[in-house]
């Protein structure tokens, strides 16, 4: 629509400048033929507003005929026509415009926000490297600052003035608050886009906890000051909300002229009753309203400068509160060790121990955001971040009253877990809502997070939730085990070992460790004999330490002392005291005696009385013989010592390390206690070599084969005695471990030689029945003829100095001698059991025959009548049988089925 009739001439809406308050009228011609002095003509000012407001008179008739759309149509017709014009009308207007913004500009707007931001964050950084005192002392001016700004605002709103009309600003109206009250996003934002931008402001709640050991009394300052935070931020976020809803319009457009004068059927808002009609706004292009001025507080308030004030401090208090909260969480963090290169940032400085390296740190981070200088992008990525700590402290709250730890006592009466839970679900929804990709980046990292701490486990101990909640399940289950009747097939092997201090018999431990790890239960055993007067203190302490080792060993195994007058009864009361409900060993491991032959008789009484009171306890028994031996105890001393009395030997020992020691023990084997898997000792070829004994040598050597994966080979197992199945369970335990994966079984039984065809396909389907795999099975038919001359004569030569020779005393000094030394060999004894000891000799002759080059022979283990065998003769039996040979078990199983058919 054209309205011709309104002349050559109309008058250009005043356009308020924001900078200085003064109004500028600009004349736009429509005639094309001015004449060329009319550009030059000096203007009177105040006679061209008498005669613009004269021309409006005139013209405001028709306008009113035509209703206000016209009159708007027209204007925008006119501005539009004068921007396609040149001269310096058109000139005018631009350098009004550029008055009108409101802003100086130092460069450009993405520039001056990085100069300002750079500025004000070296200014932050000074504030908080100057100490806490002076953090305090900013904080309380900014916010005193920030209140008078927060009451300006609200006295400014109860003020009505007529010139801020035009920008929608019309003071409390029931109807601009109903026309407020619903959603109207625009640009393609939505709740949750706004939501990730506003969602920073409301992110301070934790300031108090994140510098808690500043506080005088955190435990009473943190829960007031955060939930009076909470309240206080939510109340006034919520009234300046209303209030600017029940205050300023959406869209205004700033004009004095778009007054209504007329009808008021075209004109619907709520600023259309107030007498303005911003129905233009729906085109775009309006600088005014709650959906289109940043500033719109300032135009409320009394006094605009001090809202910019305002902004200034909040903006400037949340950033120095972060700026000094996070270095120190952060610092405290490094403290512990937990990620790798950090702990450069827990050196403290001064006498409070400040955080300058992460404040730096924190400082460089800072300031990159602030170069990338567009907030609205890095908001939501910030929220993100933010929510993510939110879930998990609500998560950890909920996780803490799961764990049901009598320490987690909540102060707070109206506590609920599952709010917390709820909670910790919400935001991880709101996450994804904002940004589905940055959730995806930030629940990636968090996760990284706790399975490199997971696996690592870092030697802290923060009493977390999850720690209880271990315990928890831990007693329940156990609980329920007991309730549970044992069944075939669910029996493993849970291994009480006599290993004494566990790094001091490497090899032992490492093989029960590879059949028991993940499928058993394994205690450490260590029995303490000598004491007058035990120091259980000390035990206690030698316990936390050698669980400690085990765990940097990574050997899942529990270490239990005991004071004791000697090894039996020791092992009696581990025997029968070890384990809880379910979770009790079935099996006693021990370490062959290889020098039995060396020590007192009556330890050797004491060693085959243990064993006997296993069989009594329905134990199985496994022993362990290495021909170099396994304690190395000896060696540890000697290293020890050597580096107390060399100090240039220190160099030499790499891996005996007791810095987690204590240096209270009272015997030096129980502090050399090795920090690293493998191996013990390392040398190097270029310094000098710590003298060991080739014996020595050999030794260390040994204790350490089973810690390294095995050859290929195979793993022998003499299966010559129906034991319920152990001595084919433990070989095929240890060749489903990746370290033994490379050995195959090879089984070996007795039989009859025209029976060997039978005997081996009769074997292969039990062993199918039971699905153990095997690459070979050996029927040994002349398993029972007599062993070689020259092994009988040594095997007399070895049992000769124990023999009792009654036949060669008188009846009553044979007997004394027989109760006082009950371990002596009777003739009668030796002869009843010729036979099996020849098989013991035997035995050996086809051990050596067939598995010499066995990774492992498993053989089970030949018994002694309790009473009846003495214990030299019995030991004499375990030699002959396992001596040179490589390393050997012993297994002898409690006679109670441990394979099944059926899976």
């Amino acid at each position: 629509m054209h309205a011709e009739h309104l002349g050559r001439d109309a008058v250009h809406p005043h356009v308020l400048d924001r900078g200085s308050g003064w109004n500028r009228s600009v004349l736009c011609h429509r005639s094309h033929g001015h004449r060329r002095d009319d550009h030059h003509r000096p203007v009177d000012v105040r006679d061209r507003h008498q005669r613009l407001r004269a021309r409006r008179r005139r013209v405001l008739p028709d306008l009113q005929e035509s209703g206000p759309r016209v009159r708007r149509v027209h204007r925008a017709d006119l501005c539009l026509r004068q921007c396609r014009r040149g001269g310096h009308v058109r000139r005018g207007v631009r350098g009004n415009c550029r008055r009108t913004s409101g802003y100086a500009l130092m460069t450009d707007e993405i520039n001056d926000i990085r100069i300002v931001g750079t500025l004000t964050v070296i200014l932050l950084l000074g504030i908080s490297i100057a100490g806490m005192e002076w953090e305090a002392k900013a904080q309380i001016v900014l916010l005193v600052i920030l209140a008078a700004a927060i009451v300006n605002y609200f006295i400014g709103s109860f003020i009505p003035v007529e010139s801020k009309e035009p920008k929608g600003f019309f003071s409390y109206n029931a109807a601009i608050m109903m026309e407020n009250m619903g959603p109207d996003f625009r640009d393609e934002e939505t709740f949750f886009s706004v939501f990730a931008i506003f969602f920073p402001a409301a992110t301070g709640i934790l300031a108090g906890a994140n510098i808690s050991g500043d506080l005088a009394d955190p435990q009473s300052a943190i829960p007031k000051g955060t939930l009076l935070a909470i309240l206080i931020t939510g109340v006034v976020y919520i009234a300046v909300a209303f209030s600017n809803g029940s205050c300023i319009v959406r869209d205004a457009t700033g004009d004095d002229n778009d007054t209504i004068v007329g009808s008021l059927e075209n004109c619907t808002d709520a600023s259309c009753s107030l007498g303005f009609d911003f129905s233009i706004c729906r085109e775009g292009g309006c600088k005014y309203g709650l959906q289109n001025d940043f500033q719109v507080m300032s135009l409320v308030s009394g006094f605009g400068p001090l809202i910019t004030a305002g902004i200034f401090s909040a903006t400037l208090s949340s950033a120095l509160a972060s700026l000094v909260s996070a270095p120190k969480v952060f610092q405290a963090l490094c403290k512990d060790k937990i990620y790798p290169g950090l702990h450069v940032f827990a050196k403290g400085y001064g006498k409070n121990k400040e955080p300058l390296r992460a404040y730096v740190l924190t400082f460089v981070i800072g300031l990159a955001f602030i170069l990338i200088a567009e907030l609205n992008i890095i908001a939501p990525i910030i929220s993100n971040f933010f929510l993510a700590s939110y879930a998990l402290i609500n998560f950890s709250v909920f996780h803490a009253s799961l764990a049901n730890s009598p320490g987690w006592r909540p102060s707070f009466k109206y506590y609920n877990k599952w709010v917390s839970l709820a909670g910790a679900v919400l935001c991880c929804a709101v996450m994804f809502v904002i940004n589905w990709w940055a959730a995806l980046v930030t629940n990636g990292i968090v996760l990284a997070l706790y399975i490199y701490v997971s696996y690592k486990k870092p030697d802290v101990n923060w009493g977390s939730s999850t720690q209880a909640l271990m315990y928890n399940k831990a007693l329940t289950h156990s609980l329920h085990l007991t309730g549970v009747e044992d069944h075939i097939k669910n029996f493993r092997p849970q291994c009480l070992i006599m290993s004494g201090y566990p790094n001091s018999r490497p090899a032992l431990m490492y093989l029960v460790h590879a059949f028991t790890n993940n499928s058993g239960l394994m205690i450490c055993g260590h029995v303490r004999t000598g004491y007058r007067r035990p120091n259980y203190k000390e035990m206690m302490n030698e316990q936390v330490r050698y669980q400690r080792w085990l765990l940097k060993a990574r050997i899942k195994a529990f270490y239990t002392p005991v004071f004791a007058d000697d090894l039996r009864q020791g092992a009696q009361y581990l025997l029968q005291t070890a384990g809880l409900g379910r979770l009790k060993p079935n099996t006693l491991v021990f370490g062959f005696k290889n020098n039995w032959r060396d020590g007192e008789m009556k330890d050797v009484e004491t060693y085959i009385n243990t064993i006997h009171d296993a069989f009594d306890l329905q134990f199985g028994v496994v022993l362990l013989r290495l021909k170099e031996g396994l304690d190395i105890s000896h060696i540890q001393d000697e290293l020890l010592s050597s580096q107390e009395k060399a100090p240039g030997a220190k160099d030499l020992l790499v891996s005996i390390n007791i810095k987690d020691f204590d240096s209270d023990s009272s015997k030096p084997s129980s502090i050399a206690t090795s920090c690293q898997s493998s191996p013990l000792i390392f040398r190097d070829s270029k310094k000098l070599r710590l003298p060991l004994s080739s014996a020595d040598e050999k030794l260390l050597n040994a204790s350490q084969q089973f810690q390294k994966k095995q050859r290929r080979g195979t793993i022998d197992v003499w299966w010559l005695f129906d034991d319920g199945g152990l001595t084919l369970l433990i070989p095929y335990l240890l060749t489903n471990k990746k370290k033994w994966r490379d050995c195959k079984i090879r089984v070996f039984i007795g039989g009859k030689i025209n029976r060997i065809d039978h005997d081996r396909r009769a074997m292969a389907a039990l062993l199918s029945k039971f699905r153990i795999d095997f690459s070979d099975i050996t029927v040994i038919g002349d398993i029972n003829i007599k062993p070689k001359k020259h092994n009988k004569q040594m095997f007399q030569e070895m049992i000769e100095p124990y023999r009792l020779r009654e036949d060669d005393m008188e009846q009553e000094a044979a007997e004394k001698l027989k109760t006082e030394e009950p371990w002596r060999i009777t003739d009668n004894e030796l002869e009843l059991y010729r036979a099996k000891s020849n098989r013991q000799i035997r035995l050996n002759e086809l051990l050596q025959e067939h598995s010499s080059t066995a990774n492992l022979i498993v053989i089970t283990m030949p018994l002694a009548r309790k009473g009846t065998v003495s214990s030299a003769l019995y030991m004499s039996w375990l030699d002959t049988l396992s001596k040179d040979l490589p390393p050997i078990l012993l297994v002898r199983g409690n006679h109670q089925s441990v394979l099944t058919f059926y899976s």
